[in-house]
């Protein structure tokens, strides 16, 4: 994979920065593959329903609100993303169980970690379009991550 630094150089404005305090916590510091949209605000019902689904090798963005008292995600949700092929996990909000994500084969960016979990009520919406701290993500555009950052590039420029 081609190091998000190198991306942005050779992309320019077609890429976009996910200009968020993202921390590291999985155990994947480099990921990329076609994004799925999830808006869930304290609430990570919907995350385990999609992270139980096949992921093939996408990586699921969710809008969390940037709620830092709540985890949307945990060992057991992320045990369930490496099992179905999802190769990692954008959250603009917490995570628990930090210790155990840091093991796993699953790239985990998120902006806080927090021992308290979400509810299950399954209130959310797959698949609409974000706006992660101004920058655009949709169902499909791509996603690469490593230590560097984050970075969007929209389905339409046709680059993976």
């Amino acid at each position: 994979m081609m190091s998000t630094a190198d991306l942005a150089d050779e992309l320019g404005e077609a890429a976009k920065v996910v200009d968020l305090p993202l921390r590291d916590y999985g155990g994947a510091r480099a990921f990329s593959g076609a994004a799925r949209t999830l808006r869930c605000d304290g609430d990570n019902a919907l995350l385990i329903s999609l992270v139980s689904a096949p992921g093939d090798g996408r990586v699921l963005v969710v809008d969390g609100g940037g709620r830092t008292d709540v985890a949307l995600m945990g060992d057991v949700f992320a045990a369930e993303a490496v099992r179905n092929g999802w190769t990692g996990v954008v959250i603009d909000g917490a995570v628990r169980d930090v210790a155990i994500l840091a093991g796993m084969p699953l790239g985990v960016k998120a902006v806080a970690s927090c021992p308290r979990r979400g509810a299950k009520a399954g209130v959310g919406e797959v698949g609409p379009v974000l706006h992660l701290a101004g920058t655009r993500i949709a169902d499909g555009d791509m996603i690469h991550a490593d230590e560097d950052g984050v970075l969007v590039v929209p389905a339409a420029v046709g680059i993976q």
